[in-house]
């Protein structure tokens, strides 16, 4: 008889899996919705919809394994992360979906935010204040126009599976939608700026170094206090704050 895997779990959703089942359970339906639209539109592998009966959306497991892990190297040959930024690619050549997603924030919002992390962050002696500052300033350099796409909006390397060098699917859409190419690639890469190479190889054009780092910091100062609140540890090695103390 299959166990019941907790793949995560958190005060928002949970992922649990049984057997070849991926069983999502979300308190905000409107996530799920633009999941299974964006997975619908996408032209990329993604999993089967096998059914789906509010707060769970069942999800057939995909074959392969997971590119990797934050905080662990990654076992993924360079021509996986090479397909992975071919994938990536190809998704953002895709017609772009109706919603803003969450890679498609304005500057002011960015902005704002960010500098109301920052200040969290400093005030309540989390980080000290000029690894913020730091970080703050080369943040800046994702503040410009840029030209939207049919992004992912939350491509970690846990999100992206691969065999045989080849991608065989990306889970995960509930952030999906118009938004800034460079941010996927950058979440992709963080905390492994040694495939950014590989993956721009596969993408295949150029991508503005200095924007890629500039998301480094920016996400990894965003989210923070995030994986705090909900049991995650951003100190941990190869982690969050390493991404942020890499800058210095």
């Amino acid at each position: 008889m299959d166990e019941v895997e907790v793949v995560v779990a958190h005060s928002e959703r949970a992922t649990l899996r049984v057997g070849d089942v991926f069983l999502k359970v979300d308190a905000d339906q409107a996530r799920i919705d633009v999941e299974v639209e964006a997975m619908a539109q996408a032209p990329v592998p993604t999993p089967q919809v096998l059914w789906r009966k509010p707060p769970v959306l069942a999800l057939a497991a995909l074959p392969g394994t997971a590119l990797g892990s934050l905080g662990e190297p990654s076992s993924a040959s360079s021509a996986a992360w090479a397909a992975t930024g071919a994938a990536i690619r190809t998704l953002h050549d895709a017609p772009l979906p109706a919603r803003h997603g969450r890679a498609g924030r304005s500057i002011d919002e960015l902005a704002a935010e960010l500098d109301g992390e920052c200040e969290w962050l400093v005030t309540n002696g989390v980080l000290p204040a000029d690894l913020v500052a730091r970080n703050r300033q080369v943040a800046e350099a994702a503040f410009r126009r840029w030209t939207p796409v049919f992004t992912h909006g939350d491509l970690q390397i846990t999100h992206v599976f691969v065999d045989d060098d080849k991608v065989t699917g990306i889970i995960d859409w509930s952030e999906a939608g118009q938004g800034d190419a460079s941010f996927d690639l950058a979440i992709l890469t963080l905390g492994h700026e040694e495939r950014l190479g590989d993956v721009i190889a596969g993408y295949g054009t150029d991508v503005d170094l200095d924007v890629i780092r500039a998301w480094w910091s920016m996400r990894s100062l965003l989210v923070v206090r995030w994986l705090l609140d909900h049991g995650f540890d951003p100190f941990a090695p190869g982690c969050e704050v390493d991404v942020l103390r890499s800058r210095l």
